[in-house]
């Protein structure tokens, strides 16, 4: 009996090692293995674990990353752009037409004052007008008295002393009503005003109010600022030790305080000829490239400025791996298909029948790109960038990954060490 046994064990044995259609447990794990496993240096990523990681895909930037100066500043508007609004002869104040941060042009009205004084300006200017006229045909009157024969120079002089004294008079008037934007053909038609209009003198945004209704201001007193941003430079600090690389027409790049992601551009058109005493550091005046939108005269703002037209090819620092001495990248490989089906012909029936259900479940994890590691040498960096040296050269048109590579050089390590258990 027990050699019955041991013979038909050996034909079984046999029989499962000659028959092509039997597959022991242990093989097929170890072809499923085989299957999944990714080539040594690249990590497999689907729709879903890329849209977790925002991962970013571009080419190499050209950037210039030598001779790079820091210099940080501020926001200013030139002086000519800028108005201190008086006023010049004191009144009460009637209305006030605009408010803190209203945008205003050249000539509109921004406060009503009133006062006795403007009265008496005009009733001056209107007697003037009137005493100028009698002096003049008094003048012409003994002028011709005189040329006749008649009359004497001496009363001549006289009246031509006067009438020129009156004259003086009522165009010293005159420009004191202009001053005060009252119209004198008005007031020589006889029409009297208690009240003047203080105009903004340049467009522009209000950016002081320091009056209020009734208050009395005087001429030195400053009834609002009006200031015109659209004529905003950076101005920034340049120390002693970096001055000699400055020349005008150089770009410097900045950003605002409160807008970090944000890059401005600008051209250096000025530089200070003095030191400041504190700092041992000149003022550098530069136009932004692009009309400004949304800034503000006084933001802080920090910049570098590039001395030479050097360009490299650069990358983000998120998109560099550093181990030990070595620094790596990842990139795409385009013509990686890692959907290979593989199925007994027996199989194809119930693979159609489930291939209907799933795929559209299964889409985003079956759809697969694969990143390649890749050995750079880094160079310089700055602002973000670094510079990045090719040991092996690749097509210009090759897909950086340009964030998240130590997220994917931690799961290719992750995949090399559970295939190694």
């Amino acid at each position: 009996m027990n050699k019955i046994i041991i013979v038909l064990i050996a034909v079984l044995f046999a029989f499962s090692c000659t028959n092509p259609n039997v597959k022991s447990h242990n093989a097929t794990n170890v072809e499923s293995e085989e299957h999944n496993h990714t080539p040594e240096g690249t990590v497999a990523l689907n729709e879903n674990q890329i849209k977790a990681l925002d991962l970013k895909l571009g080419k190499m930037q050209k950037r210039n990353l030598t001779t790079v100066i820091k210099a940080n500043g501020k926001l200013e508007v030139s002086p000519e752009n800028t108005a201190d609004v008086t006023v010049f002869i004191g009144g009460n104040v009637k209305r006030i037409k605009v408010f803190h941060g209203d945008k205003v042009r050249k000539g509109q009205v921004l406060a009503i004052l009133e006062h006795p004084d403007y009265v008496s300006l005009q009733e001056e200017y209107a007697k003037t007008i009137h005493e100028l006229e009698f002096l003049k045909l008094d003048y012409e009157r003994q002028k011709e008295l005189v040329e006749n024969n008649v009359g004497a120079g001496r009363n001549l002089q006289k009246v031509k002393s006067e009438y020129q004294i009156a004259k003086a008079k009522l165009q010293g008037l005159k420009s004191r009503l202009q001053l005060l934007n009252i119209s004198t053909e008005d007031v020589k038609n006889g029409i009297i005003r208690n009240s003047i209009a203080i105009i903004s003198p340049i467009k522009g945004y209000v950016n002081d109010v320091n009056v209020k209704i009734g208050t009395y201001v005087d001429a030195k007193d400053k009834l609002f600022e009006i200031t015109d941003n659209s004529s905003i430079h950076a101005d920034f600090m340049i120390f002693e030790k970096d001055v000699q690389y400055i020349k005008e027409g150089q770009k410097i790049h900045f950003s605002v305080a409160n807008r970090p992601e944000e890059e401005f551009l600008a051209t250096i058109f000025a530089i200070g000829k003095e030191f400041e005493p504190s700092n041992r550091a000149v003022h550098i005046h530069a136009k932004l490239d692009k009309k400004p939108t949304g800034l503000i005269p006084g933001m802080y703002i920090s910049g570098h400025i590039h001395t030479d037209k050097i360009l490299t090819n650069t990358l983000p620092d998120d998109a560099i791996v550093t181990e030990g001495t070595k620094s790596y990248v990842f990139v795409l490989q385009e013509d990686h298909n890692h959907e290979e089906e593989h199925f007994d012909e027996g199989d194809h029936e119930n693979h159609e029948e489930d291939s209907h259900s799933d795929s559209h479940e299964n889409h985003n994890e079956n759809d697969v790109k694969m990143f390649k590691m890749v050995e750079i040498i880094k160079g310089q960096q700055d602002e973000g960038y670094t510079e990045v040296k090719m040991i092996k050269a690749l097509p210009d048109d090759t897909q950086f990954v340009l964030n998240a590579a130590y997220y994917l050089i931690a799961d290719m390590k992750k995949e090399e060490t559970e295939h190694e258990h």
